[in-house]
């Protein structure tokens, strides 16, 4: 006995955005409002299965599940750190892993997602492309991430900063259904404050992302304020250099009016000096941009050290004597590989220190 060749497999409905659930609705024959009602069930009531959806005719019910999915994602493993940050390990369909991360402080619950398999840009401080890169995710392995922890773990989650895996600007049209699944009131309903998005300097994502009518937070990883530095620490500054992206980054707070964020992974000797300092503070003043220090968490293979307390300290205040607006963050789930550059979406080996990957 043979499979049949005309079997199609089917779409998870949560690939689909509102406008494009709209129009499937329509081919069927069923008015608009049936999306909203559709899209209620899937992200503000986390329904699992369409015969839930009760407020719909069994007869829609039976067709929607002829044609569509609706597939959880896979928990592999969780690791806790002391700090309360929690590491969750997804096994997708088709047997690759990503790994999501949830950060806990005071009254917010910050969920960090990952939007591709691995990473085509391999920063020199970061395992997420050590492994090399396998594919985009689909809107619904990444807003998956959410309603996992969400509903499966009955947690109250109060924003979603797009940093785990990946470059999200990379994979533009699917994070932009995603924004929107977001950001809808039909949808997630989280507000577009709290919803921010991370780029390693991706030029024309930053330009497509400047023409978003949403509300929603950029923030620029930069980590050096000269190409030869960037080039050696980013490998896609040699695509898009630094200029370009400045430039693109520019565009994007003159035309959104927004406050952008620059991301600095301090390295020891590495871009931590008085020039660096220099640097940094021109460009965070010509964007009118706020600095994230991050001291630089270990990463496997990588011979980088986190300059100490006092250099670190030092380093802030050449920013604020420079009237620029710098935070230090704290790198929390360090203990587990999960703080900023240590997600590698890779099983843990039995009886392995996970220090070393």
């Amino acid at each position: 006995m043979t499979e049949r060749a005309d079997v199609v497999e089917k779409k998870d409905i949560r690939d689909l955005s509102l406008a494009e659930l709209r129009q499937e609705l329509a081919a069927l024959g069923e008015p608009a409002y049936r999306a909203e009602q559709i899209f209620a069930w899937l992200y503000k009531r986390g329904a699992a299965s369409f015969e839930a959806f009760t407020d719909l005719s069994k007869g829609l019910r039976q067709t929607l599940a002829e044609r569509f999915t609706i597939a959880g994602l896979e928990l592999f493993a969780t690791q806790q750190g002391h700090d309360r940050t929690e590491k969750f390990l997804f096994r997708l369909d088709d047997g690759q892993f990503i790994e999501t991360v949830l950060i806990p402080a005071g009254e917010r619950a910050t969920v960090c997602v990952s939007t591709q398999v691995g990473c085509k840009y391999r920063c020199a401080f970061c395992a997420s492309g050590r492994h090399g890169f396998k594919r985009n995710l689909r809107p619904a392995e990444i807003t998956g991430q959410v309603l996992y922890l969400r509903d499966r773990l009955r947690l109250e989650l109060t924003n979603v900063v797009f940093m785990g895996m990946g470059e999200p600007l990379d994979n533009f049209e699917n994070l932009e259904r995603v924004l929107r699944i977001m950001n809808a009131p039909e949808g997630m309903g989280l507000a577009a404050r709290r919803l921010t998005v991370s780029t390693a300097g991706h030029v024309p994502g930053i330009r497509r992302f400047a023409e978003l009518d949403l509300q929603v937070n950029l923030s620029l990883s930069l980590h050096a304020a000269t190409d030869r530095l960037r080039s050696s620490l980013m490998p896609i500054n040699k695509k898009w250099p630094l200029t370009e992206v400045v430039e693109a980054a520019e565009a994007y707070v003159k035309k959104s009016g927004r406050m952008m964020t620059i991301e600095w992974v301090l390295l020891a000797g590495g871009n931590d000096t008085p020039e660096d300092a220099e640097g940094l503070a021109a460009i965070a003043k010509r964007l009118r941009a706020k600095v994230n220090l991050i001291p630089f968490s270990p990463v496997a293979g990588c011979d980088f050290q986190a300059p100490d307390e006092a250099r670190t300290a030092l380093f802030r205040r050449r920013l604020e004597e420079r009237r620029v607006r710098v935070t230090v963050r704290e790198s929390k789930g360090r203990d587990i590989l999960a703080a900023c550059g240590q997600l590698a979406g890779r099983p843990q080996r039995p009886g392995r220190d996970p220090g070393l990957g």
